[in-house]
């Protein structure tokens, strides 16, 4: 045999393995990627921060891209905080929304609480995405998604404590 035919015959064998092989294949034991790093950390679970991806952020139709903005505001009971009060935007969704966490230090030990919540709009001096919890052990509240971004715009809530006849209060920073 020649060299010149070896040569011949090892290239065809290459090229065929090659064109036999896609270069997309999958093999045994490869299976799909798995979900991406980022996606894969995200938990459920409810948190002072707010977080977009909790069940009751996804109940209340929150974009899970919401991030928050502006400064929270603090609820206090003489100089006891009991909550926090945040704004999240959506980028994705183009949407605002209100959060209120109530603090675990009052939390743990209180009676059931009455919660209101909402995202204020200054040019149109009103609250959109209103919502109301009454006699509630919950700690984290959301709104629904508001269609504010085009105005300035803060989170207010109110948190009642069982037998006070007043709610205390808070708004997050005006964001415009």
């Amino acid at each position: 045999m020649s060299t010149r035919f070896s040569k011949g015959l090892l290239a065809a064998a290459a090229t065929s393995a090659l064109v036999l092989l896609p270069a997309g294949a999958a093999f045994a034991g490869s299976g799909p990627a798995g979900p991406a790093p980022d996606q894969a950390n995200r938990s459920a679970a409810p948190s002072p921060e707010g977080n977009p991806v909790s069940k009751r952020a996804q109940a209340a139709g929150v974009c899970d891209d919401a991030v928050e903005i502006g400064q929270k505001g603090l609820i206090k009971r003489g100089g006891e905080t009991i909550g926090s009060v945040k704004q999240f935007y959506s980028k994705k969704c183009n949407e605002n929304y209100g959060y209120l966490w109530v603090w675990e230090s009052f939390h743990q030990d209180a009676k059931p609480y009455d919660v209101t919540l909402g995202v204020y709009d200054y040019a149109e001096d009103t609250t959109h995405g209103k919502g109301s919890w009454n006699a509630t052990t919950q700690q984290e509240f959301w709104t629904e998604g508001t269609d504010t971004v085009k105005n300035c715009t803060s989170a207010t809530g109110t948190l009642r404590p069982a037998g006070s006849s007043l709610p205390h209060q808070a708004a997050s920073e005006k964001r415009c």
